[in-house]
């Protein structure tokens, strides 16, 4: 483990696909999970743009507009108990070679201005079975009135919890797949 406690694996993943222009009075961070089930099936929840709300809890409805593609934008409603109720995000990466997904908030009822996150999918062994690592990251603007650790903390706490979901219902998905162990060599 490094100083922000990931491991050289997941530091080496951070570095490759996680790189967002900071710019000044803006806060990022990066959040690791190991979820157990293998990676096409935490990938086909991930990668589902124009349906968020599979495992993002906060999300009541999504609609996309056009074609499911680089700079298509989608209009999520956000459940009551949050501090907005609309998002709108352009699909700024999808790539199912690498397990990519990048999104940029657009618009919205909210303060996150100039969002930006990344998510990347890895596979790796867990027990002895296939599991995955999933990394998020993002940038955003701190609002004014607001500190940087203020900031990451709301989105962090947002994230960590769609983690947990997406770990969650990933999990069952596995055990009704019942995937096999690995043969270690």
């Amino acid at each position: 483990m490094n100083a922000n406690g990931f491991s050289s694996l997941e530091t080496e993943y951070i570095r490759k696909h996680h790189r967002h222009q900071r710019n000044e009075n803006q806060c990022s961070s990066s959040l690791v999970k190991h979820i157990k089930a293998p990676v096409h099936l935490v990938w086909s929840l991930v990668r589902r743009f124009d349906q968020p709300q599979k495992y993002k809890p906060f999300i009541s409805r999504c609609v996309v507009q056009g074609n499911l593609e680089i700079g298509s934008l989608r209009e999520v409603d956000v459940k009551s108990g949050l501090p907005a109720t609309t998002s709108t995000e352009r699909l700024e990466i999808l790539d199912d070679e690498e397990h990519i997904l990048s999104i940029r908030i657009v618009g919205g009822d909210h303060r996150l201005r100039n969002y930006s996150s990344i998510i990347s999918v890895h596979p790796e062994v867990i027990h002895g079975r296939p599991g995955t690592l999933v990394i998020e990251s993002f940038v955003v603007d701190v609002p004014e009135g607001n500190t940087d650790d203020e900031t990451c903390y709301f989105v962090e706490a947002l994230i960590k919890c769609n983690l947990k979901s997406l770990a969650d219902v990933s999990e069952r998905l596995a055990v009704q797949d019942r995937t096999e162990p690995i043969d270690h060599m």
